[in-house]
């Protein structure tokens, strides 16, 4: 059912839409995604699993990402720049991909080719629309998407939550986004 999600996404709108919403990375659900087949989980890390003026990660997500990372291959996938990105990564001990141009798809694609995964092998978690979710629809992976975890934001990104909330509207008006947390059946 997932696959049809993204094969339908023909509409303009529904680039937009995530096959899963959920409040925060501690409120997915790792296991259903595991149950169908998904290897790699891409998370996003500016206001997904640090907030944009933090220099380190919080102990609730280390101890997150120690629990998972036995299950998936876990890689942080972010627009921000190698030398923040890649202190993350360290200090969770995974690997990264820097700089990504989300939502692009020239480093998702790249990425899938060099690591061998499949389009139905990877999620993409992140807390924007218009470039984690919109990226990951782009290619066919499963987009799920977070509530941002601070209120701060680089100017750059406001601007995009501005256009995130008139698409968030016009989703709802055409009831392809349910505004509140949801598991889609996958």
């Amino acid at each position: 059912m997932l696959k049809l999600l993204h094969d339908v996404r023909s509409d303009k709108m529904e680039q937009y839409v995530p096959d899963v919403y959920q409040e925060s990375i501690f409120k997915i659900n790792y296991n259903l995604l595991k149950s169908k087949g998904v290897k790699c989980l891409l998370f996003d890390l500016d206001n997904t699993i640090a907030p944009y003026n933090k220099k380190e990660c919080m102990v609730e997500v280390k101890e997150l990402f120690e629990k998972i990372k036995k299950e998936f291959d876990i890689f942080i996938f972010s627009n921000s720049p190698k030398c923040r990105v890649s202190k993350f990564a360290n200090e969770l001990g995974i690997n990264y991909v820097a700089n990504a141009n989300k939502p692009s798809s020239t480093k998702f694609l790249k990425f899938l080719h060099q690591n061998k995964f499949n389009e139905n092998e990877v999620a993409i978690i992140g807390d924007q629309i218009v470039t984690d979710i919109k990226g990951g629809n782009n290619v066919g992976i499963i987009s799920i998407l977070v509530n941002p975890i601070s209120d701060y934001d680089p100017i750059w990104t406001k601007i995009g939550r501005l256009r995130e909330k008139r698409i968030i509207k016009k989703l709802r008006k055409m009831d392809l986004f349910k505004g509140r947390f949801y598991d889609e059946k996958m």
